[in-house]
């Protein structure tokens, strides 16, 4: 950096400014620091600049092992949000929820010195050594879980799900029935919460939810046991993925959608514009979340004595084919 800041005739604190891309440096000086740059072939040491200063400029993620869709976008967020930030983003991946699991990603990270690490899965239950952990590492989550330490930035599930449901009440169904995502997913059981409480605030009647795997096969068995029932008029499905499989299963028993059957998703993901009917949905912003979620732990790490209050993303209803008002009833009884 001396030497580079002896060819461009300014002083090493400017190189180091220009080189991060400080505001307050001229234009004129920052293509000068640039030029010396390249005549030099200099490259920034990131093991020094880490011993340095006491950063690596680094922020971990603890993701689940998945080709759900959700995961992925929050994921891209982050990545994206951590890269405008000038952090790098390394990722401990697991292929379970087990305590376990979770535990061992985390101190994968932390062995690494990394400055904090949003945790992008469902911690149902913590443990004493993940206190620790996240007690030692500035740790957010995106799942609405967290432990003593952790800060959460997160979609409102049971609000989404009561805004999903209360739509395919206003529509005028008498009812609306459920498939569920699993019973181990945090957000599962906030869906199911909140679809439940808007029936019961509006005085309706519960039918008994199904469980899916977020899979579009798990969606379209339950479809199949839904299509066998003359009273379902409105499903709410935890996952547009699971949707699909609804809709394709009503489609081959003959129920119609939205004619006879409306069909609601959660998530909203690129596919749910393009599948036939287009589906009706609530919209996660994906990337929003990962975004804010950079933003308030690089937040946490810059004052990490403090812990933010929960960050709530907003839900939005986004209304497309897969729903209309119920099919008029049919005459019941005899002549006179």
């Amino acid at each position: 950096m001396a030497d580079v800041a002896r060819v461009a005739g300014v002083s090493a604190q400017t190189v180091s400014r220009a080189l991060a891309g400080h505001p307050h440096v001229q234009e004129r000086t920052r293509a000068k620091v640039l030029a010396a740059v390249e005549q030099l072939g200099y490259r920034r040491n990131s093991a020094a600049r880490a011993l340095s200063s006491g950063r690596s400029r680094t922020l971990g993620v603890v993701t689940l092992q998945t080709n759900f869709y959700s995961r992925a976008a929050v994921t891209t967020g982050i990545e994206n949000a951590a890269h405008a930030a000038g952090y790098a983003v390394s990722t401990a991946t697991t292929t379970s929820l087990d305590t376990f699991a979770i535990e061992h990603a985390l101190s994968r990270l932390a062995e690494q010195g990394v400055d904090g690490i949003i945790l992008s899965v469902p911690l149902i239950h913590s443990s004493p050594r993940i206190e620790q952990l996240t007690r030692g590492t500035p740790t957010l989550t995106t799942d609405g879980s967290r432990t003593d330490a952790t800060a959460v930035v997160a979609l409102d599930q049971a609000e989404a799900a009561r805004m999903a449901t209360r739509h395919l009440l206003d529509l005028g169904h008498e009812t609306v029935w459920h498939i569920a995502g699993p019973d181990e997913w945090l957000e599962a059981g906030l869906r199911r919460d909140g679809w439940r409480s808007a029936l019961e605030a509006a005085g309706r009647s519960v039918p008994p939810p199904l469980e899916g795997d977020w899979t579009p096969a798990s969606g379209y068995r339950n479809g199949l046991v839904l299509a066998r029932i003359p009273d379902v008029t409105a499903v709410f499905v935890a996952s547009d993925e699971m949707a699909f499989g609804v809709v394709r299963a009503l489609h081959e028993a003959g129920r119609r959608v939205p004619e006879d059957v409306s069909v609601i998703g959660f998530d909203d993901i690129e596919l749910a514009e393009y599948c036939s009917p287009s589906l009706t949905t609530v919209a996660q912003p994906f990337g929003e979340i990962g975004a804010q979620a950079v933003t308030h732990l690089l937040r946490r790490i810059a004052a990490p004595g403090s812990l933010p209050e929960p960050r709530s993303v907003e839900p939005r209803l986004v209304v497309r084919a897969s729903t209309a008002p119920p099919p008029p009833r049919r005459a019941t009884g005899g002549t006179s």
